[in-house]
């Protein structure tokens, strides 16, 4: 199965390169959007390990520089790896609470035992992928449409965090200034979008970034002068903080982890399949899943975490019609500079939060409009699709609505269903399973929650009644109360009387 008409593999959409410029220009984009999340995992763990500030920077350059390798293998492929398409990869938000949990526990291993347990568990995962890229006749328009959906729901907390200034420690979180300066650059995508030339459009959350943190800095909202601290080039060392450590309890954590990055992935490669226009089937998606493992497999040896594909820049494929994967793997380059310039990384990191978030509101929300426009073309008529479509977005709209509904739930459960995406994606497959493919013992009366079957008539039917006609006892007469005969199609397509009354209206 594809989640879209086919296309020829000569004219794939996502095959058009832009030019350097316009690559360079998108690609950077793309980094701009996904640098705050990449380099939040790396500083929340640092943390975590007790890690001074230096070692924290060679920990945010190796997710840089092992996301820009990821992301390019995605992108360009090589043979079984790779689905071409424009997909960025980074480090995985999904393993954060355990890989957290690792470091706590007394017989975790630290910070060696948790590459570790992501290079053993990411293992497993490779080898699984089989199973996983066989699933797609299982991801039909109305999965596919709920985990978009989800996607962009899932996001937007970010944005708004984004928007409030990202640190809740800080005083000025919240504040008017904050989110004034975010609605300023909401407004300038809005106004780029709409009254600028076609390459503006496609460049307006990139340029209102650029603008946005130009009024930050003249307002004093943000700071360069940090620019300039710090070595200029550093390459990443192989195992600088230390061999990995192989702990059983560690590895089985991560397991969990990794069963959710595989899910999200594939929803993520299926979205994204999905707004392109694009050819995904089983073998792509396959290849998509490798890639993803072996990038988790070997991030560790740089001393960076797992891999996955990025929900926020489908939304920035989405929003742009930006369809070239050439253009996400230039931004993949942008990413091995920044792991391999940290000054550049400096550069970046100084466009406030706030900046972010309101180009984060249009980016995720578009996301959310792709996954409703998918759902749009969904089959609703005496079936119980729409309840299959309700049952999973409000299950997972509760990790959003409740963040510690899971908290008292054993830690593998919890891994699992604080995920929004992985929560609604698992409830979508096994309803449309248990409904749709399934359909021993369901019922012949559709459901109170079906959409009811919308009635219709031709037009060439109404044309041919007269003033005064009616029905009466099943029969059609005319205003002198002549029976007017109703004719019906035969097996052949032939027009023949009616035998049996027709229905009275």
């Amino acid at each position: 199965m594809t989640t879209s008409p086919s296309t020829s593999p000569a004219k794939r959409p996502e095959d058009e390169n832009l030019g350097l410029g316009a690559n360079l220009a998108y690609g950077l984009q793309h980094v701009l959007t996904m640098y705050g999340g990449i380099v939040a995992v790396p500083l929340i763990l640092g943390q975590a390990a007790g890690l001074n500030g230096a070692e924290i920077g060679m920990l945010i350059a190796a997710s840089l520089f092992a996301g820009g390798l990821a992301t390019l293998l995605q992108t360009l492929g090589l043979p079984f790896f790779g689905c071409q398409l424009p997909l960025v990869q980074g480090v995985s938000f999904a393993g954060v609470a355990t890989m957290g949990a690792i470091l706590s526990s007394e017989g975790g291993g630290g910070l060696p035992g948790v590459l570790g347990a992501v290079m053993a568990a990411s293992l497993i995962g490779f080898l699984i992928t089989p199973v996983f890229s066989r699933i797609t006749r299982f991801f039909p328009p109305l999965v596919t449409g709920i985990v978009i959906t989800t996607i962009g729901l899932t996001l937007m907390p970010v944005a708004a965090r984004w928007v409030m200034g990202g640190n809740s420690a800080s005083p000025e979180f919240g504040s008017v200034a904050n989110i004034g300066l975010a609605a300023l650059t909401f407004a300038i995508v809005l106004v780029l979008s709409k009254l600028g030339s076609a390459t503006i459009s496609r460049l307006s959350i990139l340029l209102a970034m650029v603008f946005g943190t130009l009024i930050a800095w003249a307002l004093g909202m943000t700071d360069f002068s940090k620019v300039a601290e710090g070595p200029m080039l550093a390459f990443p060392t192989p195992f600088h903080f230390g061999m990995p450590t192989f702990h059983i309890a560690a590895i089985l954590s991560m397991c969990i982890v990794i069963m959710v990055t595989l899910v999200e992935t594939s929803a993520d490669i299926l979205a994204v399949g999905e707004i392109i226009e694009t050819k995904v089937d089983s073998k792509r998606l396959g290849n998509g899943l490798r890639a993803d493992m072996a990038s988790s497999i070997l991030a560790p040896i740089f001393g960076s975490f797992t891999q996955s594909a990025f929900a926020q820049n489908v939304g920035l494929v989405a929003v742009t019609g930006v369809k070239s994967r050439y253009v996400v793997a230039t931004g993949g380059v942008i990413l091995v500079v920044l792991g391999l310039l940290p000054v550049m990384g400096r550069v970046i990191a100084a466009v406030p939060t706030p900046v972010l978030g309101g180009a984060g509101i249009v980016l995720f929300g578009t996301v959310a409009a792709s996954g409703i426009r998918t759902l749009s073309k969904v089959n609703y008529k005496n079936n119980v699709n729409l309840i299959i479509v309700a049952a999973s977005l409000g299950f997972g709209m509760i990790p959003i609505a409740a963040p510690n509904f899971y908290h008292h739930f054993p830690n593998w459960f919890e891994t699992i269903f604080h995920s929004g995406i992985s929560s609604s994606a698992i409830m979508a497959i096994l309803l449309n399973l248990i409904f749709n493919h399934f359909t021993a013992g369901n019922s012949d009366q559709q459901s109170v929650f079906a959409a009811a079957y919308e009635r219709t008539i031709q037009y060439s039917d109404i044309s041919a009644l007269r003033d005064g006609d009616y029905f009466k006892d099943g029969k059609l007469f005319d205003a002198d109360g002549v029976e007017v005969p109703v004719l019906e199609l035969d097996e052949q397509g032939n027009a023949a009387p009616r035998r049996t009354p027709v229905a009275e209206h």
